[in-house]
């Protein structure tokens, strides 16, 4: 059997009700988002069960609430079924749960970092102008062309995530990416859609954030690693006590890159990832990469449960 691999999705994947049967039948997990409400002086969980949506989908809120569900359900897993994942890994915010399990930041740490992280995004750049939009069936080199093609002086347009074979979101100022879109369906783009996030993410306008951001992580302790976490902005790489501040700083403006970082996943031999987020995110990119990678969804009791057998084999 292959090893095990954890991973965790970032922002977008949140909805108003997750939660909602761990809260009802795990203590682990209502006492993880208790904790929290101590640290934030926020009742996060009731933000995750009742909403409003709209308040669930602002950028702190939602990066916040995002955070503490994945590692409730972490710890939920953890306690049923003790393991230790052989590689970790996240999408965007997802970074921060991934250095949560490996144990290089403790949890009153990951939701100070966190906070200041989104406060960042949120003041960065004004309400409207930036802009982010996914798009699939086209390349890699067909995606580099349009970016090039729509940015222009003042207004910039970056590749934000490249998630999977022919599929990849653009992240920049809402013209340039409203520019990218117009081309993409002529290309001949399967789908293209404009993503509900107001803050252009891993784009060059959020340069002063990262500069802002810098100061928070380089007053952060890192502790030692308990398993390899493989970071998204250079997956050649592992994370570090050393080198953890630079890397998340530069996460802020470099894409994401997910295929890589499934790609350097299985070739530490890893063959199934359970997934713990709100909703299944990363799965079917995880299908689209790897054929013969298996994961599997570890964030609701009837996951977290079913994976006795997969983690505590006879």
């Amino acid at each position: 059997m292959g090893k095990i691999g954890l991973v965790f999705p970032g922002q977008g994947s949140q909805f108003v009700g997750m939660g909602a049967d761990l809260c009802e039948q795990d203590a682990t997990f209502r006492r993880v988002f208790a904790r929290a409400c101590d640290i934030l002086g926020d009742d996060i969980l009731s933000l995750c069960l009742k909403g409003p949506k709209d308040r669930l989908d602002q950028t702190v809120n939602t990066q916040l609430a995002v955070l503490v569900f994945e590692i409730a359900a972490y710890e939920a897993l953890r306690k049923r079924h003790g393991f230790t994942p052989a590689a970790i890994a996240g999408h965007s915010l997802g970074e921060y749960s991934a250095l949560y399990a490996a144990g290089a930041l403790g949890f009153k740490e990951v939701l100070t970092l966190v906070r200041a992280r989104a406060k960042c995004h949120e003041e960065a750049v004004p309400q409207g102008l930036g802009a982010m939009a996914a798009v699939i069936g086209l390349t890699l080199d067909q995606m580099k062309v349009l970016v090039e093609d729509a940015s222009r002086e003042g207004e910039p347009v970056d590749l934000a995530n490249i998630n999977a074979p022919n599929q990849a979101v653009a992240s920049g100022h809402a013209r340039a990416v409203e520019r990218l879109m117009e081309r993409a369906r002529e290309t001949g783009a399967r789908l293209v859609v404009r993503l509900p996030i107001s803050v252009p993410c891993h784009s060059r306008l959020l340069a002063q954030a990262a500069e802002r951001f810098r100061k928070d992580l380089e007053q952060t302790c890192f502790m030692p690693f308990g398993s390899p976490v493989v970071p998204n902005c250079d997956p050649a790489l592992l994370y570090s006590r050393d080198n953890a501040a630079d890397l998340l700083a530069r996460q802020i403006v470099s894409p994401v890159r997910w295929q890589e970082t499934i790609e350097r996943m299985a070739r530490m031999g890893i063959s199934t990832l359970l997934e713990i987020g709100p909703r299944k995110t990363l799965a079917g990119l995880i299908k689209n990469i790897r054929k013969d990678m298996r994961p599997v969804f570890a964030g609701d009791v009837p996951s977290v449960g079913a994976c006795a057998e997969l983690l505590c084999p006879a």
